[in-house]
């Protein structure tokens, strides 16, 4: 079988991490398939679900202070972390922890985040929902090589001008270190940030190249929702571990020098251990109030559908406050949420609802075995005074106007026998873009898709304004960064773009499908 395909590059340069070779799925393994990714089962004991005790990412204090701009210090590089319970794990890291430092600000202030990488690979950071110049987006192949990285390794970066559309990636490769510029024209809501390096964004992922990127405003700030110590970012993750204690990945190529997984999983990497924060099937004891609970889904492949176990009396235990792009217009009650991989939903939870000393588990209900577990909460018998509420009316939110569409796109999400998993029938070449929206124009925008992807969009955020010819679904509400597309479906979204010109990304979020090309560039003007 043809198992990858190279994109008019050296050897040479792809050795250096430059760009990736194609892996190409096995057409008759990817048939049929309902929910996508292939179990990866670790090679050592488990441990006992609900004994770690639930971490909660330290927040990133900036290195200085100006007028207008937070800065802010970041470095990349390996650590071995005690995951599971005396056993230790060597991770890729931002700043030494898994999952990285919190960046916290403020809408109206530019955060600049320098990198400096001394991991033993190039790097890419992209602020996943960041509104971000195209040169601070993370483009896949603006590559941060290693410190010290060689003359010749540079040289090789550069020598990529001229080939296969590549004279953009060329002027933003650095060595050792990389600003980003974050300028902070967003509204309040739960971003994330994470390796994209073309080919390896999968691998990078999974060995802990990740974290979040919180942002404030005042209309959030009005609001008297649960904050401090009840204001929880929770990092939903599945990994499997091998009998030494690393990350156990089904890479092509174990030295991660050639991209791709080996052909069983193509479709997605699930692992057997579930995290939140880094720690596996964690606990922590809650108090009888209100908690907003941020959930992000930074697995690979796997979706989830998590519920709490009991129920409380009445339903509706995760009151929706907010989507990728933030809050909502009014709160929306569920009973459970369906999550696919880089989706946040902002929920409030009230244990109050709850007896004292009653061990509510949030569940997976699209898991099995351990991975139907997620974490547990233990409400404590505090007699406490709950100060948080959640209004009916939340936040402005702008519903951009459909009669004001003066483009339509289609863009298809599918597996090809030859090319592998492709967008509008091609797969991904760096440079070359499929779209070109104006800036301030409002467009449709069409995805559909064979199996299952979850379509993420650079640049802003979206609305869902329909499934099938029908109505939005109920995860739908809000701004979207990222929408999940079930097998055979077509969603269709209002997309404006503003503030930026440049080149940016469309991609399925499985990071295994991302990683074998199933990415676009599109170009704002």
């Amino acid at each position: 079988m043809n198992r990858r395909r190279f994109l008019g590059i050296g050897a040479s340069v792809l050795g250096a991490g430059a760009l990736a070779a194609v892996a190409v799925p096995s057409a008759a393994r990817l048939l049929a398939e309902g929910r996508p990714g292939r179990l990866l089962s670790s090679e050592l004991d488990l441990p006992e679900a609900f004994r770690a005790p639930l971490p909660v990412p330290a927040v990133l204090s900036p290195v200085r202070n100006d007028g207008t701009s937070d800065y802010y210090e970041i470095t990349q590089r390996t650590a071995t972390l005690e995951i599971l319970p005396g056993v230790r794990t060597e991770a890729w890291t931002y700043g030494g922890s898994f999952p990285g430092p919190t960046v916290v600000t403020r809408t109206g202030r530019a955060a600049v985040v320098k990198h400096r990488n001394e991991l033993p690979v190039p790097s890419v950071t992209h602020l996943h929902g960041g509104h971000t110049p195209a040169d601070s987006d993370g483009y896949p192949v603006d590559l941060l090589l290693p410190v010290g990285s060689s003359a010749d390794a540079a040289h090789a970066m550069s020598g990529m001008a001229g080939m296969a559309g590549m004279d953009h990636a060329a002027a933003r490769t650095a060595v050792g270190e990389r600003t980003y510029t974050y300028p902070g024209m967003q509204r309040a809501a739960t971003l994330w940030y994470h390796d994209h390096r073309m080919g390896f964004t999968g691998p990078g992922v999974w060995r802990g190249l990740a974290g979040f990127h919180l942002v404030h405003d005042d209309e959030e700030a009005a609001l008297p929702l649960p904050r401090g110590e009840r204001d929880l970012p929770l990092m939903i993750a599945d990994r499997s571990f091998a009998a030494d204690g690393s990350f156990r990945y089904p890479a092509v190529d174990p030295r991660l020098a050639e991209p791709g997984v080996t052909d069983a999983y193509a479709n997605g990497v699930l692992g057997d251990v579930i995290l939140v924060n880094g720690a596996p099937w964690p606990r922590l004891d809650v108090d009888r109030v209100r908690y907003r609970l941020r959930l992000l889904n930074a697995s690979n492949a796997r979706l989830y559908r998590l519920e709490l176990d009991p129920q409380p009396a009445g339903g509706g235990a995760l009151v929706q406050i907010g989507s990728d792009g933030g809050l909502l217009a009014a709160p929306i009650r569920h009973d459970g949420i369906e999550i696919a991989p880089a989706e946040r939903f902002d929920v409030v939870v009230d244990f109050s609802r709850y007896a004292p000393g009653t061990r509510v588990r949030l569940v997976n209900r699209f898991g099995s075995g351990r991975t139907a577990e997620v974490m547990r909460f233990d409400v404590t018998a505090k007699q406490l005074t709950d100060d948080a509420t959640v209004p009916d009316r939340l936040a402005a939110v702008e519903a951009l106007d459909a009669s004001a569409v003066v483009t339509t796109r289609d863009f298809t999400f599918r597996r090809s026998r030859g090319d592998g998993w492709t967008v509008n029938g091609r797969p991904y070449r760096p440079g070359r873009s499929i779209a070109t929206p104006a800036l301030g124009a409002v467009e449709r925008w069409r995805f559909s898709t064979d199996l299952h992807h979850p379509v993420h969009v650079h640049l802003d955020h979206f609305q869902v304004i329909g499934r099938n010819g029908a109505d939005p679904g109920p995860y739908d509400a809000g701004w979207k960064d990222t929408v999940d597309l079930r097998p055979a479906e077509a969603v269709e979204v209002l997309v404006r773009f503003t503030d930026y010109a440049g080149a940016y990304m469309l991609h399925c979020h499985n990071l295994e499908h991302e990683d074998m090309a199933m990415m676009a560039d599109f170009t704002v003007r």
